[in-house]
């Protein structure tokens, strides 16, 4: 499991986390909601390493994260798959390429197992015979699959996604989400899913957590958050979003 205990964090003087705890059981789907600039964004990216605390713990199957050296935590990056807000496809490299990146960097498969890997997690995606196409020839939705397909293809045991539905239209976010579940389903992995997306967070989501201005201020199961009769979580969840 993912345990975080007290972890902080701040930029130029500004706390962004505050004394976050959270934890996140194997196999489950940890939603994690707020507005923007709450810092749920720097809490995932903490998770897998990418942003450093100023103090608390981060552990991953009882491994600090915080403590690692920096081949270990490269290491235990290798257990984790990201898909990122834009999806950070390289364009100057094809849709196999990018998909099969981490398999050239960090395995000895030949190019023929690598291509078929990644022909196997494309068609888990829906985009089958599009390896040769590259990134500037797809829609938003297909560069969010092809990002998802290049998080699997290492068969990693943590999924994370960063506002996995941002800037698609309702039925490709459905789609998104649709993907997020079947995943989750298929493989038994443990996702994080970061969003401000409502729908998504109770389509996808085992477990909720809502952040506000770096605090936690409500963590259960979605039925639990619907029910909440805490201020913050209603204001959130019915007037902004207009979630019932």
């Amino acid at each position: 499991m993912i345990e975080i205990r007290n972890l902080k964090k701040s930029f130029q003087g500004k706390s962004v986390l505050k004394n976050i705890n959270m934890t996140i059981p194997d196999g489950k789907t940890m939603v994690i909601v707020g507005c923007s600039g709450c810092g749920k964004t720097v809490l995932l990216r903490s998770i897998i390493g990418l942003v450093k605390p100023d103090s608390g713990s981060i552990r991953i199957d009882g491994r600090d994260i915080t403590q690692l050296s920096h081949d270990a935590l490269f290491d235990l990056r290798l257990e984790f798959g990201m898909l990122f807000q834009g999806a950070a496809l390289f364009d100057s490299m094809t849709v196999e390429e990018n998909v099969g990146l981490a398999l050239r960097e960090h395995t000895a498969l030949s190019d023929d197992q690598i291509r078929r890997k990644v022909n196997t997690r494309l068609g888990m995606v829906g985009l089958r015979n599009i390896g040769e196409k590259y990134p500037s020839e797809l829609s938003g939705g297909m560069k969010k699959r092809v990002g998802l397909a290049r998080a699997l293809v290492m068969e990693p045991r943590y999924v994370l996604y960063d506002e996995p539905t941002t800037g698609l239209d309702p039925i490709m976010s459905e789609q998104i989400n649709k993907l997020i579940q079947k995943t989750h389903d298929r493989l038994n992995v443990t996702s994080i899913v970061v969003t401000h997306d409502m729908h998504s967070a109770f389509m996808v989501g085992d477990i909720i957590a809502m952040i506000v201005e770096g605090e936690i201020v409500f963590c259960g199961s979605i039925e639990a958050f619907k029910a909440s009769e805490l201020k913050s979580v209603k204001k959130f969840a019915t007037l902004q979003f207009g979630v019932s």
